[in-house]
């Protein structure tokens, strides 16, 4: 292969959109593409282009019945790549012979029986976990890689592989400075906006799914904490869309709804103002796989609060940068983290340790870990 660049397909179904696995695919696929030995070929159904250093291959879904959406796109990628001639396959979702399969979720039956609690699978569920279960008990994809510790765990214990294949390599974020004038215009601007009270510490939420990021148990925690230390002033900022008035009935509940302010949805490129706002992150997830936000916010230089369930837990040091709550149904012990990290001296000083963490993981750093992986494959040929 020496003299020619190696030809990279790169696959998952919406690329650089919205979401989670969608934009840490694309941003690890953009640094990726900075190297001139790598041909990167995106195949997916639907992409958002972020630059012309990646070529896309449209690959069709059937969507009705949905149980086929997993396997037709599995099958037409297949196909695809295949008519292509790539040197190498990195699969963001469930596909038949990936070399590489990258999890951004659990086991997809872990996924639907206990995270979900859902006691029957249907048929979509069904197809999706057969695709899975085939990709892995075919032996053709060489490498797992995981985004987090609590990932990685969970797929060898639904999947008995070696561990040396199921590598932890973690998102990065982008590099991110400010100068102190820049952020206070920016905290002032937001603000302003949605009326925030000034000089009040704000506790930042950020999400499209309230109920799995673990809004509920937040909520419950800051109401303790209102009844414990009755002086502490907070601001809770929800920022993205889901079920408001269910919420914003349970901040009532909790007696915090004087303290509760919704953003709705706020577009990705808005994001960096509502961060500049914010002086501590939190999210009591009952699952995530790794938590981009919780890196974006470190990056911002905010401390954060995250339930043990949320795989970003690999980036804190307790009482360091941030905190983990084992139990977010432990609204006392809730209660008292954030009354310890939202007093000033202590969230300026775990707020600049978040920071100095989040420089430890860049894109860069991201993929070259990955470009490893990719010559071992490539050269063991």
């Amino acid at each position: 292969m020496t003299g020619r660049r190696h030809r990279i397909a790169v696959v998952i179904p919406k690329y650089g959109l919205v979401g989670g696995a969608e934009g840490v695919a694309a941003a690890l696929t953009e640094q990726l593409a900075l190297d001139p030995a790598l041909e990167i070929h995106v195949f997916a159904n639907r992409w958002q282009a972020w630059s012309d250093r990646v070529s896309f291959h449209q690959v069709p879904i059937i969507r009705f019945p949905r149980f086929l959406t997993t396997v037709s796109f599995a099958w037409f990628a297949q196909q695809a790549i295949d008519r292509a001639g790539m040197d190498l396959i990195h699969s963001h979702d469930r596909m038949f012979r990936p070399h590489i399969y990258t999890m951004h979720g659990l086991p997809h039956r872990v996924w639907v029986k206990e995270v979900r609690k859902k006691k029957r699978l249907s048929l979509f569920d069904q197809a999706t976990a057969w695709v899975e279960k085939r990709m892995v008990a075919d032996g053709y994809c060489q490498y797992y890689l995981a985004v987090s510790s609590i990932t990685r765990d969970i797929f060898r214990r639904e999947y008995q592989v070696d561990s040396g294949r199921v590598p932890v390599i973690h998102p990065g974020s982008e590099a991110f400075s400010t100068t102190s004038a820049e952020k206070s215009g920016a905290r002032s601007e937001i603000f302003r906006k949605y009326g925030l009270p000034s000089a009040v510490p704000v506790i930042l939420f950020v999400s499209m799914n309230f109920d799995i990021k673990g809004l509920y148990p937040l909520m419950a925690g800051l109401g303790k904490m209102r009844q414990l230390y009755p002086d502490q002033r907070f601001t809770l900022l929800i920022a993205g869309r889901d079920n408001q008035k269910k919420y914003e009935r349970l901040a009532r509940q909790a007696g915090i709804a004087g303290q509760t302010v919704f953003t709705g949805l706020i577009p990705r490129e808005e994001l960096d103002g509502i961060y500049q706002a914010g002086d501590v992150y939190a999210m009591l997830s009952k699952f995530d796989t790794f938590g981009m936000v919780v890196l974006e916010a470190m990056a911002r230089g905010l401390p954060v609060v995250v339930s043990g369930n949320v795989g970003a837990k690999d980036l804190i040091a307790e009482g360091i940068n941030g905190f983990v709550i084992d139990n977010p149904s432990d609204s006392d012990y809730v209660a008292q983290v954030l009354h310890t990290v939202l007093q000033e001296d202590v969230r300026r000083i775990m707020g600049n340790s978040a920071l100095e963490t989040s420089r430890h993981y860049t894109w860069e750093s991201t993929a070259n870990k990955v470009k490893e992986i990719y010559m071992k494959i490539l050269d063991s040929r």
